[in-house]
């Protein structure tokens, strides 16, 4: 696929979670993006997070093998790794031992220092220690998991994105590239800025379900229809809540200020009597076509096939469910993502365009450094 980022070679350390999904994105506007796997891998044709990227598995304690990962490299523009500070530089593969262009990016739940730096974790926990978790979720219950969106992804991935993005831009400039230390930790707090914003002016408190968007306010949360499915409102705006209140039979005379967090307990009541008398097609249907912000809460399978998200393309089918290409460009039209590729398939033209001859291959394999 050409793109915005053809002219950019990416190497990628095979992990889970955020770099992976990293590497997806960056491939997705058509960086060349390769993974060196680990020499047990299996092909997986539902790893969405493999699609257009090449493979090849070595064994990287042995000489030859890492020999192997220094001649990609030195052909990179980018590398993506998310191993536990100090793993790479013990394999002589850390920042000081490649090319000074390099822009190396490093993503990890606690970053490269601290006194965490070298704890096992996973989203919810980086997420808890941010702070964040303590915010999510309802009133007189355990915080909720936001499945692994919220530090994988958005603390992890999209910052170690645009921090390698910004270094390849700076490279323009100084002709040098930087170590790009993405913690989820740091990015988290990063996203908190306009709730940073409310609680530095008294409009946020620290209870937890209490707050404006936190499902507290009667008009941001999700409620329970007659068929046990759900409909989400998001009626913030004045002019927006009016809506609301006309679909639901509501005069606003007749109710305390929106705003009003006294009354906020009462409201809840009384539109939850309300959404619960009628089945969530009753409600998507009365509100279609209003400015209510009132949406269906749809399964994945109903969400491909409702009718803007299908005119969109937002999902496609190639091998599983997937997303389609995101952000879109113009420059990009109708663009459909690769396919996964299987790990290892790629190792023979990887090493061929690495001045790897067929002899020195079958000795590679033969050594077990290739799979």
């Amino acid at each position: 696929m050409s793109g915005p980022l053809a002219t950019l070679k990416v190497v990628e350390f095979c992990g889970l979670g955020p770099g992976p999904l990293a590497g997806q994105l960056l491939a997705d506007l058509g960086a060349h993006v390769t993974v060196i796997d680990k020499r047990s891998a299996e092909a997986d044709p539902t790893d969405i997070n493999r699609r257009g990227k090449r493979s090849i598995a070595l064994d990287l304690k042995s000489g030859a093998g890492r020999a192997v990962a220094r001649a990609i490299i030195a052909q990179a523009d980018i590398l993506i790794e998310g191993f536990r500070p100090g793993v790479m530089e013990r394999l002589g593969l850390g920042p000081q031992d490649c090319p000074d262009t390099l822009v190396y990016g490093r993503v990890t739940g606690w970053g490269q220092t601290g006194p965490l730096a070298q704890r096992a974790g996973h989203d919810l926990t980086y997420l808890a220690v941010s702070g964040v978790l303590s915010m999510i979720g309802p009133q007189g219950a355990p915080p909720v998991p936001p499945l692994n969106l919220v530090a994988d992804y958005g603390g992890g991935s999209m910052m170690l994105i645009f921090g390698i993005l910004s270094a390849v831009i700076e490279r323009q400039v100084t002709g040098k590239g930087q170590v790009v230390d993405a913690a989820m930790v740091d990015g988290v707090p990063a996203l908190m800025g306009l709730i940073h914003g409310m609680i530095a002016a008294g409009r946020w408190g620290p209870e937890r379900g209490a707050n404006w968007l936190d499902g507290g306010a009667p008009f941001y949360r999700c409620y329970t229809c007659a068929d046990g499915r759900y409909v989400a409102v998001a009626a913030l705006e004045p002019q927006f809540y009016a809506e609301l209140l006309a679909g639901l039979g509501l005069e606003a005379a007749d109710l305390p200020d929106q705003n009003d967090a006294t009354h906020w307990p009462q409201m809840h009541e009384r539109f939850e009597t309300i959404f619960a008398s009628a089945p969530m097609a009753h409600w998507a249907a009365l509100f279609e076509g209003t400015d209510a912000c009132v949406a269906p809460v749809l399964t994945l399978d109903e969400a491909a096939a409702h009718p803007h998200m299908a005119q969109r393309g937002t999902y496609v089918q190639d091998g599983p469910l997937q997303a389609a290409v995101a952000p879109r460009l113009s420059g990009m039209p109708g663009a459909r993502p690769a396919l996964p590729g299987a790990a290892a398939a790629d190792a023979e033209a990887i090493l061929k365009q690495l001045g790897y001859d067929a002899a020195q291959v079958a000795a590679l394999r033969k050594d077990g450094v290739l799979t």
